[in-house]
């Protein structure tokens, strides 16, 4: 089984590199963030007519995530509040698309766009501890069903120095700073998931987002945000964990790569 995330900046936009990448990769699950449409406009019909399913929880110009699947997928949820009914701020936080989930093949796959934070001084940066802290209750309300857990998407937050291409000059900053870290992985760890990548690659220089700006790409000064996470049940199954940083060469490209993991499992 082969699952992939990819923060795609604009589904629309990028769509012909999406189909491209499916029908290059085979994906049993494409988990797309950052789709920026609302759901009466997603181009479902192009998915389909390619052969794919598609499952989405989208709104106009910002955030959006989706379920791209070979076959359909079973118990779609999206955003908090489905799994958090009496906690209000899992509703508050649900006003924005973030995260969707659903059953693959008795996985549960949890798609996730966390909120970037924009400055360490803004009120988009408490924001986005708040919603880290949701994150944590949320999956200790989903695990109580049992369902190994595949959790993945763009986390905007490097984990390590080592997932920056400049630690010294950038590892206080948004998307660095101690308090997003402590408390992604505080939800990591609580809820016994592991950073899948790193079992397979331990040293620096591998790189999921590039900016626009500053020639990033073309210095190749990137971080790793993107990330898949696996119970322990699954992480002895994974067989390889890539980011596939070629198609940041694309023309027109999301500033971001998929990321996709091979397991060995299989449907009952």
């Amino acid at each position: 089984m082969r699952i992939a995330t990819w923060n795609v900046n604009s589904v629309r936009l990028r769509l012909d590199q999406i189909l491209a990448w499916l029908e290059l990769s085979q994906p049993d699950l494409l988990c797309l963030q950052e789709t920026k449409v609302d759901d009466p406009l997603f181009p479902l019909k192009a998915f389909e007519t390619n052969g794919w399913w598609a499952s989405f929880h989208g709104q106009k110009s910002y955030n959006g995530v989706a379920l791209v699947s070979r076959k359909p997928l079973n118990d779609v949820r999206c955003g908090f509040a489905g799994e958090l009914p009496k906690d209000p701020e899992a509703l508050a936080l649900g006003e924005q698309k973030r995260v969707i989930s659903a059953l693959l093949d008795g996985i549960r796959v949890l798609n996730l766009y966390v909120p970037n934070g924009s400055s360490l001084k803004s009120n988009k940066y408490l924001y986005k501890l708040n919603w880290l802290g949701c994150l944590n209750r949320y999956l200790k309300a989903q695990a109580e069903r049992g369902e190994p857990l595949c959790m993945l998407g763009d986390f905007n937050i490097a984990s390590e120095a080592r997932d920056i291409h400049d630690p010294r000059q950038l590892g206080k900053r948004i998307m660095a700073s101690d308090a997003e870290r402590n408390i992604l992985n505080q939800a990591i760890l609580d809820n016994g998931l592991q950073d899948v990548f790193r079992v397979f690659e331990s040293g620096a220089g591998h790189w999921s987002w590039w900016d626009y700006r500053a020639s990033a790409w073309d210095w190749d000064c990137g971080w790793r945000i993107d990330h898949i996470y696996l119970c322990e049940e699954l992480l002895g199954l994974a067989r390889s964990c890539v980011i596939h940083k070629k198609v940041r060469g694309n023309d027109k490209p999301s500033d971001h790569v998929p990321v996709s993991v091979d397991l060995d499992w299989w449907s009952n």
